[in-house]
């Protein structure tokens, strides 16, 4: 494994690259935000409010929201700008009661809201099937909030559906997909987070085409035909975690007052259960979990040093998230021995070493780290 030289993450992160330099992509691409003429970019952004208000016939934009910072901040940007939006949600089977108070209080904020929940036997047998063959407990959660929003948008004939932060500018991508206007079934295919499935492919034994009704984006010709545009708002805005705590507190979100659910902060993926797992399976996969993510960004925004953020690494430890794990497992009807058995396949060999009986990383980033 490789390490940026400048943040914590590794080259064994999908999309991530490390140039000549040391430097990953991710750094690269943060630098070239000082570069970027913020100020045509708004402009750019009241373009696409005229062009989607000349269109609408009744909701102006779409926009997924979950009720985190994130997605609160996209609704206040919308509602200043004058757009008239309809907040969709793909409800997951495990939301916490925190994550509950956050979206009626972003529902508050003036804007109507479809909270869509799929059958939960459906999303039980879906789940186990995607932790059992890729494991991976997000394929579903991200199938459905990327396609039924695209969906409603194209019943309601809403011409604008404003996603928040572009992936494969944050985390690595290359400069093509790193626009403001475009998310179609190529960049879903690569950053969407399912494998590099689509609904189709789950089709079979286990589950009905019927079954799989909510996960099935609508045709591309029809989102065609239709004119729905698709705008990231950190393409047209300077996108900081920070900058949309800020606003969203000042209008009523939420922190998790205990600690970061997993992670570093305590407002980021704390409206679901199951997400903290779907963070720590990278820790098998590729060496490094949600927490080195975080710390990232913090030294990519100057609030850390890259040996601040490793002393947090050291004294943080693989953080497995055991209570959330045993929520999983009953909620699919699986023991704990199961769940690790599962997770266990997907140990990445070219990584992972067994030395005295446990498991360890070669030239980890730190060197005297307490292998369990």
């Amino acid at each position: 494994m490789k390490y940026c030289k400048n943040c914590i993450l590794p080259d064994t992160r999908p999309n991530l690259t490390i140039g000549e330099p040391g430097i990953c992509n991710a750094c690269e691409a943060h630098q070239t935000k000082r570069a970027i003429d913020w100020q045509h970019r708004e402009l750019a952004f009241q373009d696409v409010v005229k062009n989607a208000k000349s269109r609408s016939r009744g909701y102006d934009c779409l926009i997924p929201v979950s009720g985190g910072k994130d997605s609160t901040w996209q609704v206040i940007k919308c509602l200043e700008y004058g757009l008239n939006p309809l907040a969709v949600t793909w409800k997951t089977p495990a939301r916490t009661e925190l994550g509950r108070k956050n979206l009626e209080n972003l529902v508050s904020l003036g804007v109507d809201h479809i909270d869509y929940q799929v059958n939960p036997q459906v999303e039980k047998k879906f789940l186990y099937q995607s932790f059992d063959k890729y494991g991976s407990t997000a394929i579903p959660m991200h199938m459905a909030l990327f396609n039924i929003p695209l969906q409603i948008a194209v019943k309601f004939d809403i011409p604008l559906v404003v996603w928040g932060e572009n992936s494969a500018f944050e985390y690595g991508g290359n400069e093509d997909e790193r626009q403001g206007f475009k998310l179609d079934r190529d960049w879903l295919k690569k950053y969407g987070v399912t494998h590099g499935t689509t609904a189709e492919d789950w089709i079979g034994d286990k589950l009905s085409r019927k079954e799989m009704t909510p996960y099935f984006g609508p045709d591309p010709k029809e989102l065609d035909r239709k004119g729905v545009l698709a705008v990231f708002l950190g393409y047209y805005f300077p996108w900081d975690v920070e900058t949309s705590l800020e606003v969203a507190r000042s209008h009523g979100f939420q922190v998790r007052e205990e600690g970061p659910k997993t992670g570093y902060y305590n407002y980021a993926d704390i409206d679901d259960d199951f997400i903290s797992i779907h963070h720590w399976l990278k820790w098998y996969k590729f060496g490094f979990t949600r927490l080195y993510d975080n710390l990232s960004l913090e030294i990519r925004n100057g609030r850390m040093s890259r040996e601040e953020a490793i002393a947090i690494v050291s004294e943080r430890g693989d953080e497995t998230p055991e209570d959330d794990i045993a929520k999983f497992c009953q909620f699919v009807g699986i023991t704990r021995e199961h769940f690790f058995q599962i997770a266990e396949k997907f140990r990445n060999l070219d990584i992972w070493v067994k030395k005295e009986g446990k498991w360890q990383i070669e030239n980890f980033l730190i060197p005297n780290w307490r292998w369990t």
